[in-house]
């Protein structure tokens, strides 16, 4: 399965963080998870960052919240890739068919606010991007941990709750955007633990098609 596009944006904008100089606690050892890595978001060791980028993770983190909003997918450039442990899409309307589906019958009770590094917290939507296994997620917290002109790194705190269980559990990670000089989010990375993606074998195949294929379940405006 051959995608051109993807592999030119993949050499251009893909950044491998190094999570261990990014997350590694070197003054409390014992607080580092075994594989040396704490993706435990801090907000309050939150870096600053401009207004503009604090627009970005906002609408990043909404999406990850269920907003599914044109709007919040504005923040990424009409070619452009999503790559985390499940899915590998690279087309802004690809990319939103990991965030948009139909909406739950009926919602969880609202909880209680979180911390987050913006002076705001970021809303919790009911479930209406992300697709149908899930029935809730919100982001708990934040943390940037660096950025530069064209690129933002950050943990995240990310609660979901399946459908059917209805238990909820919280997944930490590191988030890396890479912006293009327009401000748009080129190449968007979403690790789970220590591990970068090798882009090869049958794993990226199964990530790859189900980003080529989820739009046909979720449906997103085909203005995207």
């Amino acid at each position: 399965m051959s995608h051109p596009t993807g592999q030119a944006l993949q050499d251009q904008y893909e950044i491998r963080p190094d999570p261990h100089a990014l997350t590694h606690n070197p003054e409390n050892p014992s607080e580092n998870p075994s594989p040396g890595v704490d993706y435990t978001p801090h907000p309050e060791h939150s870096l600053k960052i401009s207004p503009a980028h604090e627009k970005i993770v906002r609408a990043i983190t909404n999406l990850y919240s269920g907003s599914a909003s044109e709007e919040d997918m504005q923040v990424y450039a009409e070619d452009a890739v999503y790559d985390d442990p499940w899915s590998y899409c690279d087309a802004r309307y690809k990319i939103a068919g990991q965030w948009y589906g139909t909406p739950p019958a009926s919602t969880l009770s609202s909880p209680p606010a979180v911390k987050a590094s913006q002076s705001n917290p970021p809303p919790t939507h009911p479930l209406a991007g992300l697709p149908k296994i899930m029935a809730s997620s919100r982001t708990l917290a934040t943390e940037i941990v660096a950025a530069t002109a064209t690129s933002i790194s950050y943990k995240q705190r990310q609660e979901y709750t399946p459908r059917v269980v209805r238990v909820a559990r919280a997944v930490d990670s590191l988030i890396t955007l890479t912006l293009d000089e327009e401000g748009k989010v080129r190449y968007h990375k979403d690790m789970w633990n220590e591990k970068d993606y090798s882009h090869g074998g049958v794993g990226k195949w199964l990530k790859t098609l189900n980003g080529d294929h989820l739009t046909k379940i979720t449906r997103p405006p085909e203005g995207l």
